[in-house]
């Protein structure tokens, strides 16, 4: 019985991150064997603030590595929020949470989107970051949304 608690914990922490949708790819290099180098779009909705969608564009490596789904992407990426819809504030809003994460090796590396809420100036800060298990790396990208009514068009 106990063995199923942090599974069930694990599972609770897990259903506030967000899943992505593929936007697409742009080639950056081609490769004679193997997938070609590129950049995805992919995007997101915060899933505890309805209204705000999120796009992330992140370095895919090819090759022979990277078809096999061996290589280790480079820690480079842009973030883009923006309000998409009437935002809805829930009651309890963390001050920091992470709201997307995504593998970008087979071991340790992966590109994490927190969430953070700056009260005082009623804006969402999204902030990209690389994250090494072993060591942080310092790549990063930062987005804001005010929160602000929502004008239909």
């Amino acid at each position: 019985m106990h063995k199923k608690i942090p599974l069930l914990i694990a599972g609770l922490l897990l259903s506030s991150v967000a899943l992505a949708d593929t936007v697409g790819c742009v080639t950056t290099a081609w490769k004679l064997i193997g997938a070609n180098h590129k950049v995805c779009v992919d995007a997101f909705d915060d899933a505890k603030v309805p209204g705000v969608t999120c796009h992330v564009s992140q370095a895919r490596t090819g090759g022979v590595a990277g078809s096999l789904g061996l290589a280790k992407d480079p820690s480079q990426f842009s973030l883009a929020c923006r309000q998409t819809g009437p935002i809805t504030l829930p009651a309890k809003l963390a001050k920091e949470e992470t709201v997307f994460s995504e593998d970008t090796s087979l071991l340790f590396k992966e590109t994490r989107v927190v969430r953070l809420w700056d009260e005082t100036h009623k804006t969402l800060v999204y902030v990209a970051i690389s994250r090494k298990l072993i060591d942080g790396a310092p790549a990063n990208s930062i987005s804001t949304v005010p929160v602000m009514p929502w004008r239909a068009p």
